[in-house]
């Protein structure tokens, strides 16, 4: 995994987000790549990302499938389409449905693998099947659809 990250290509002026955001000192700084079709993240969580002693927060569950989703939609239209994510214009994605799937208890203390699986590109939308694996065992499986982000989000020039 030394290919850089999809969330490094984004400028500056979309780099904020908690969950991804490289600008964003307090949040998760999320790192997406692909791996052959698919995307993939590792992500530790914290001891203070605890629901229950010993097991993962949901919630944070929940926000590395959203991340991890829109930064792999922003790859594959930019794969789609031919170019080099972080080229001009910027391609960024946002959330416009978000489904999470809690199969088994997350246990803390060890890394997590998110994987993406692209199903579907149409238009502005893209929709990205997720998996959220701890020690090889699936804990959760997501889906989000994204769109690309509307010109009223965008930060002012």
């Amino acid at each position: 995994m030394d290919a850089p990250a999809f969330q490094d290509a984004y400028p500056d002026d979309l780099s904020h987000c908690y969950g991804c955001g490289r600008l964003n000192e307090h949040g998760l700084q999320l790192k997406s790549r692909w791996d052959g079709e698919e995307t993939v993240a590792v992500f530790t969580p914290r001891p203070y990302h605890v629901a229950l002693p010993g097991f993962v927060y949901g919630g944070l569950i929940a926000s590395l499938v959203d991340c991890h989703g829109t930064a792999s939609a922003a790859a594959a239209a930019c794969r789609a389409e031919g170019r080099e994510l972080g080229s001009e214009p910027p391609v960024r994605f946002v959330t416009a449905a978000l489904h999470v799937d809690y199969l088994r208890p997350t246990p803390l203390g060890g890394p997590l693998e998110i994987r993406g699986r692209i199903e579907e590109i149409k238009g502005r939308k893209i929709v990205v099947a997720a998996t959220v694996s701890a020690g090889g065992q699936l804990c959760a499986r997501g889906r989000v659809v994204a769109v690309r982000m509307p010109a009223s989000m965008a930060p002012p020039a």
